[in-house]
């Protein structure tokens, strides 16, 4: 049987092995059972696993790539110690390459693309040096403070897609400051806006301490797994507790672009947080919030203004970083500011929108194609393309939706560790009915970032296509709450739960406002619509939405030109993607309440 998984993956390798052994055999077989004693020793300690081994290589899958770089380290170390007490004939220096990707997993051996991808890296690590993937270097850099120079994308054989490298220099160590190679540093911060998180000022008794920096560290792990961030290390902003200096300094010193402050004070029974977002270079505060809880309450006050301030945070961010991306001369954009500019047109139909969010992508993807999010971008806009231009047609020959598929696989080969890559992932399969599949996408995303607004939108959705719409009630909770200036789309989707759940009145509510404007453009809200009017005996309004259904979905169909409402129905039922016959049979009823001619034909 064969299983699959995400794993961090570690590959080691012999520096000229053949050669040694041609020149003495025996005494480079008792060096190597000495070296693998401390290779096998450190992947131990690391909580890792040793998969196959041929000779004088070493595959080892590790629960997280901090255990992984962190075992590489000290092997390294510890096997170069070694070899000081040796001649420098008997020495041996192992090649160590290390890579997070999905594996499979037969007998107890690795198999797979994330397997190939790390023994390519440890094959061009220097002897007695490591080489990382860069889902690696985001994982760790903030955990394994050493010098590394960053490669850049390199062609590895076999693999399709370039991988960006990044290489620990020979001879270093874990150390406690940092030691960045400035050219890699200003390349890193070119690519993402990054922020630093300043120790929350205890405004109370000493007794306090450990809440006000409880409450910074997990607003600094939390903002981590925003992957479009760079986040300042724990060590390097706690260097600044209880020192008055001027943000500005802070921002230069820490090289952030923006800085996170905040105080905590106990008043009797009562605690209030205040937290604020600063702009490092001009001092400008870009938001401001105050949470006022009972003392009682201190451990969720922990975890919601941790989650309150990220979440805002991350999405304030990202809207600042926007407008500069607009402002920069077209010859000085990054990949990621030609992302962002992609994805503030996703959701514009009019004026080519869509097309000129694809140029956008597609610039980025070229710039950097180990860019994974250019690629789920991509994805979702062939997908749009496929909803204007595919309503009817049989997935199989719909050349847009074969394409976003494509594109979503290519994220998942280039970056599967980035939470969006795995949620495009989940909702491209899941519109082709890959139901399993996009269920162990979706709860991967979820997993990597449960403070990602849009992940739990779509989350909520998925697990009411798959037959669980009440655990999509607390997900569609946490997303407004976690985006309050959400789109319109958010209410869509919210609706599909609530629908499913019964709650007719309350997927309606979600809804009323597309029963202004022009109506006939929202053709999948308007089924929806029709069907919560039927089931709930609103006749009217349900014959409404089902005329508007109609007259918006003859205009874009192309499927059989002889098709009428009965196939137009039969072909939204379809694509509504539910995996319980019965949720398909609730909502077949409710369009036959409506009106419409429901057959038990099934369009494939």
């Amino acid at each position: 049987m064969i299983e699959r998984r995400l794993a961090a993956i570690f590959a080691a390798d012999v520096e000229g092995y053949s050669r040694l052994m041609s020149q003495d055999e025996v005494g480079t077989l008792e060096a190597l059972a000495s070296q693998r004693a401390i290779l096998d020793e450190c992947v131990a300690e690391h909580r890792g696993r040793i998969a196959n081994t041929a000779g004088d290589s070493v595959l080892a899958e590790f629960p997280s790539a901090v255990n992984a770089v962190k075992c590489a380290l000290e092997a390294q170390t510890a096997m170069a110690a070694a070899n000081k007490e040796l001649p420098i004939e008997r020495c041996l220096w192992f090649r160590i390459g290390v890579h997070v990707g999905d594996v499979m997993v037969r007998g107890g051996d690795l198999f797979g693309d994330g397997v190939n991808i790390a023994a390519r890296l440890q094959a061009i690590a220097e002897p007695g040096g490591i080489c990382l993937s860069a889902m690696v270097q985001d994982y760790v850099r903030s955990a394994i403070l050493v010098a590394v120079n960053d490669l850049g994308p390199q062609s590895l054989k076999g693999i399709k897609l370039p991988i960006r490298v990044f290489a620990i220099k020979h001879g270093s160590a874990p150390s406690q400051r940092s030691s960045f190679n400035p050219n890699w540093q200003d390349r890193l911060r070119a690519d993402r806006p990054s922020v630093a998180v300043l120790p929350f000022k205890n405004m109370g008794g000493p007794e306090q301490e450990y809440f006000s920096d409880g409450i910074t560290e997990d607003i600094i792990t939390e903002l981590a797994r925003f992957r479009e961030l760079l986040v300042i290390a724990r060590n390097s902003s706690f260097a600044f507790q209880d020192k008055a200096v001027e943000i500005s300094a802070i921002g230069k010193a820490l090289g952030a672009d923006y800085v996170v402050e905040g105080s905590i004070r106990r008043s009797g029974d009562r605690v209030r947080v205040t937290a604020q977002l600063i702009k490092a270079e001009t001092g400008t505060h870009l938001w401001a919030e105050r949470y006022d809880r009972s003392f009682e309450e201190v451990f969720a006050i922990q975890d919601d203004v941790a989650r309150g301030v990220v979440a805002t945070v991350a999405q304030r961010i990202q809207e600042e970083t926007e407008v500069v991306a607009r402002r920069r001369p077209p010859q000085d954009i990054m990949a990621y500011d030609l992302f962002l500019q992609g994805q503030r047109l996703s959701d514009v139909f009019v004026d080519n929108g869509q097309e000129r969010s694809r140029d956008f992508f597609e610039r980025a993807r070229t710039l950097d194609p180990t860019f994974a999010r250019a690629y789920t971008g991509l994805a979702f806009n062939y997908l749009n393309r496929s909803l204007d231009f595919g309503v009817g047609v049989p997935h199989e020959e719909d050349t847009n939706r074969k394409e976003a598929r494509r594109l979503a696989e290519l994220a998942l080969t280039v970056d599967p560790t980035e939470p969006r890559v795995q949620s495009t992932a989940g909702y491209i399969f899941l519109t082709w009915r890959e139901f399993d599949r996009a269920s162990r996408h979706f709860d991967l995303a979820s997993s990597m970032n449960p403070n990602d607004a849009t992940i739990q939108i779509f989350w909520a959705w998925a697990q009411a296509c798959l037959g669980r719409p009440e655990l999509g009630i607390p997900a569609t909770q946490m997303a407004f709450r976690l985006n309050p200036r959400h789109p319109h789309w958010y209410s869509s989707y919210c609706s599909r739960v609530h629908f499913l759940l019964r709650q007719y009145d309350e997927a309606i509510k979600h809804l009323a406002y597309r029963m202004s404007g022009d109506p006939t453009y929202h053709i999948r809200d308007m089924s929806i619509l029709a069907a919560a009017f039927g089931h709930m005996g609103r006749r009217e309004e349900a014959l409404q939405c089902a005329t508007w259904f109609i007259e918006g979905i003859r205009k874009v169909w192309r499927g059989n030109p002889n098709a009428g409402p009965a196939d137009y129905a039969e072909w939204l039922i379809n694509t509504s993607y539910l995996k319980l016959p019965a949720d398909e049979a609730l909502l077949r009823e409710g369009l036959r309440l409506a009106g419409l001619p429901v057959n038990d034909r099934r369009l494939h």
